[in-house]
């Protein structure tokens, strides 16, 4: 099980098929002493992919010290996206806030996920500098037809496409590595998105960021 003070959780099941299914948050109060009102959801940062057609909510009067709870939340499932479970704990005119770590859901009818994304710099970078961002694809089953493109927001908003790749075979668990070139031409902050494609259907996602400075 993830540690995040005052709560030990578990999300499974992390590979479903397409289709609704059940994921369970499981829970565990190791503050040392009964929290209470305790209203628990779950969340996903791609809807299109993951969403709740019956809600995310459910709320628990008391949790003991070691208590442990095992809450269900139906879900519809498109494709692959990370969810995350929130907890407000509210004791009298007291709120406080809990947010746990991202859980990686699989659709597991795909070819092929985002394994990662990421630019080939620092943290920042100066303008007029040209960088590389590079994504890794892996196959869960013997692939073709994929497509992966990176775009770029400048902090201007105008997004535009670096690359458009019409990607090799990939066998299963195979991974490939792919990169675009691009250049701040501006200061501020950089958005990269990397969309991964089966023929015209979007099978993945990722974004990562960086901060473009004066030289």
């Amino acid at each position: 099980m993830r540690y995040k003070y005052p709560f030990e959780y578990e999300l499974f099941p992390t590979e479903v098929g397409k289709g609704q299914h059940w994921l369970t948050f499981k829970w565990k109060n190791i503050a040392g002493k009964t929290l209470r009102g305790l209203d628990v959801e779950l969340h996903s940062l791609d809807t299109s992919f993951i969403s709740f057609p019956h809600g995310s909510g459910q709320y628990v009067e008391e949790l003991k010290p070691k208590g442990e709870i095992k809450t269900p939340f139906r879900v519809t499932a498109n494709g692959t996206a990370d969810v995350y479970a929130t907890i407000r704990v509210t004791e009298g005119e007291e709120i406080t806030w809990w947010e746990s770590g991202w859980t990686r859901v699989y659709v597991n009818e795909e070819k092929a996920n985002l394994e990662r994304l990421l630019v080939l710099s620092h943290p920042y970078t100066t303008i007029g500098k040209t960088l590389s961002a590079e994504a890794t694809v892996k196959g869960l089953k013997t692939s073709t037809g994929l497509k992966l493109e990176f775009w770029v927001e400048p902090p201007s908003g105008k997004s535009e496409k670096q690359a458009e790749i019409n990607m090799k075979e990939l066998s299963v668990g195979e991974e490939a590595r792919y990169s675009a070139e691009f250049t701040p031409r501006e200061t501020g902050w950089y958005t990269i998105y990397a969309y991964l494609s089966d023929a015209w259907r979007r099978i993945d996602h990722k974004t990562t960021t960086i901060l473009a400075e004066k030289k």
